[in-house]
């Protein structure tokens, strides 16, 4: 029990990660320092069930893409059904954005997964204590990330928003409304062939080949929000061109 750092008692805990031998030999490490593990999971997607039926007072989850959507929705679901289970992500060094959506799903702390066992097991009695257990420096970029969001290069929303002209937004606020060509071209004031040049600029330039496709992406990367009000100016010179008689 000498492991423990003068803890007394062991803590109950499960360890999830996709790779299975990740998680046991984590597992098998924490058992020798006096914790009970109650189980060592994989996939990490599918064990929320698991968690939520064995209750552990701290649970371990191992991700390699902490930034991806909707990869921290076992936390979600965990935390929602046991709030007393304190989630602890084990991870690569993330982007900041990763540690803010670690948080913001529930979980307790964010560790690197080639931390030494002595920072792990420091960081799930922390856990356990209601702390938050991360160091420092991680914290302190997840905090610059929720001031200034716009500012980080991996903003996908914000990459996206840059490419396309104040006309081509408007154009894919219109799209993600359900307009069609002739509403879009009556709604800015331009020719229907104009308006449907633009839609194909747009499709182009984010990389979809449909308008549900690129409705879909802006709402997904959050670039509709981005945008903000659309501002419907009146239509520059050069989209108002009258077509040939």
């Amino acid at each position: 029990m000498g492991g423990l750092g003068g803890c007394s008692m062991g803590v109950r805990l499960m360890v999830v990660d996709d790779h299975r031998l990740l998680a046991e030999a984590l597992a098998s490490a924490l058992k020798l320092r006096g914790h009970r593990v109650l189980a060592a999971a994989a996939p990490a997607a599918g064990a929320a069930e698991l968690v939520i039926t064995r209750a552990p007072e701290v649970c371990l989850i191992g991700t390699a893409t902490p930034a991806e959507p909707g990869i921290f929705d076992p936390v979600v679901k965990i935390k929602r059904e046991r709030p007393q289970v304190a989630v602890l992500v084990l991870g690569p060094v993330p982007s900041p954005r990763g540690i803010a959506a670690a948080f913001a799903a529930g979980a307790s702390g964010y560790v690197r997964h080639d931390e030494r066992i002595e920072g792990v097991e420091r960081a799930i009695m922390k856990a356990r204590a209601g702390e938050a257990a991360v160091a420092p420096q991680l914290l302190q970029g997840a905090f610059s990330e929720l001031l200034n969001p716009a500012a980080q290069p991996d903003d996908e929303g914000q990459r996206l928003l840059q490419m396309l002209t104040p006309r081509e937004v408007e154009v894919l606020v219109r799209v993600a409304d359900g307009e069609d060509t002739r509403l879009i071209a009556a709604g800015m004031g331009i020719a229907p062939s104009t308006a449907r040049t633009h839609v194909q600029r747009v499709l182009m330039k984010l990389g979809v080949g449909s308008r549900l496709e690129a409705a879909a992406l802006a709402a997904r990367t959050g670039l509709l929000d981005r945008a903000g009000p659309v501002t419907h100016s009146s239509p520059t010179d050069s989209e108002t061109v009258p077509e040939p008689p």
